[in-house]
């Protein structure tokens, strides 16, 4: 987690995204908002921060969390907000959680239209995961077919998650080589830049 952490703020220092304060913030998939509490530790402001779950269980333990922040319970196919809502969109681990393509295609599409002109997702999932055959990973390629007429900006991080447990903490050093190798690194993390 804080090598995700690290990875995250030096892809967003890197595209020029240093002071979240101000940005519209929202989360496809947030779960009980583990991700946008961390964006808190970025700056974010709570008011601005806004968390999309199918699950109603889990948003209720997210609002008990961060009860400033705004907690909906809607399909990623069809959210509930006008085009251009957002600044900065993030998707950690949901995309290959959903195993049809048309509704993956359907999810990339509504992600792009409530983002305003220049703004970003921040994306964060498996490539590949051959010990959980609910999920599919997702190549660079696919992602790209997903936002097309966009820039991505993609770095290969976090140690595969079997191999981390098994190295950490007792190998803390071996771990952080084989992390800088990326051969053995299971995420994409993506800057995707909507055109301005």
């Amino acid at each position: 987690m804080a090598r995700r952490h690290a990875d995250i703020v030096a892809l967003l220092g890197e595209v020029g995204l240093t002071d979240l304060s101000k940005q519209r913030i929202l989360e496809l998939g947030c779960g009980s908002g583990g991700v946008v509490n961390e964006f808190l530790t970025l700056g974010a402001a709570p008011a601005n921060l806004v968390g999309v779950d199918l699950l109603y269980d889990r948003l209720r333990v997210a609002k008990s969390l961060l009860p400033d922040g705004l907690w909906v319970t809607a399909n990623g196919q069809h959210l509930p907000f006008p085009a251009g809502s957002f600044d900065l969109e993030l998707q950690f681990t949901a995309f290959s959680s959903i195993l049809d393509p048309a509704t993956r295609l359907d999810m990339a599409s509504e992600m792009l239209r409530l983002l305003k002109p220049g703004g970003g997702i921040l994306w964060y999932d498996f490539i590949w995961n051959p010990l959980n055959p609910q999920t599919e990973g997702l190549p660079l390629a696919q992602v790209k077919k997903l936002f097309p007429g966009t820039l991505l900006t993609p770095r290969r991080v976090t140690l595969a998650p079997p191999l981390a447990r098994l190295l950490l903490p007792r190998f803390q050093p071996l771990a952080n080589s084989l992390t800088r190798l990326k051969i053995l690194n299971s995420h994409l993390l993506i800057w995707i830049k909507k055109p301005s």
